[in-house]
């Protein structure tokens, strides 16, 4: 499956006072990047919402590369790193639109939850469509 990069635009409300992006603003960019991804693959937060299934974050880092300054295009790469029936991992790689240079990169960690239940669920017995499509993309990962 052919995912495109999540481009995002700083804007000026995102920089700090040396114009450069502030460094908690790149971890928004990860959570819409992983929005896009949800929506790239056909099952967008909404609709897992929807389902009653979030995923849920367990853990996040950020590991600062190069600056990014107002006006400045990032693309942000995404992939599933780690995949078990209860968890995930999710790799970030965010470089300049157009230079290519290493801004930053990232990972987080998910859990499935059941909003009804309030309890942490096995992704691939309650929704196996998804499982199988972060299998997939686990498995295409690991190939390249």
């Amino acid at each position: 499956m052919e995912l495109r990069p999540y481009l995002r635009k700083a804007q000026f409300y995102e920089t700090d006072g040396m114009g450069v992006v502030y460094h908690g603003n790149y971890i928004h960019w990860m959570e819409e990047a992983r929005t896009d991804f949800m929506d790239q693959i056909g099952w967008g937060y909404q609709k897992a919402v929807e389902a009653g299934i979030d995923f849920a974050l367990t853990d996040i880092s950020c590991k600062y590369r190069s600056m990014t300054r107002f006006g400045e295009t990032v693309a942000i790469h995404m992939t599933v790193t780690k995949l078990s029936p209860a968890k995930m991992e999710v790799a970030y790689r965010m470089v300049d639109a157009e230079t290519g240079v290493l801004r930053a990169e990232g990972t987080s960690g998910h859990f499935f939850y059941d909003r009804k239940k309030n309890k942490p669920v096995a992704l691939k017995r309650v929704l196996p469509e998804v499982y199988e499509l972060f299998t997939r993309l686990l498995q295409e990962h690991a190939a390249s």
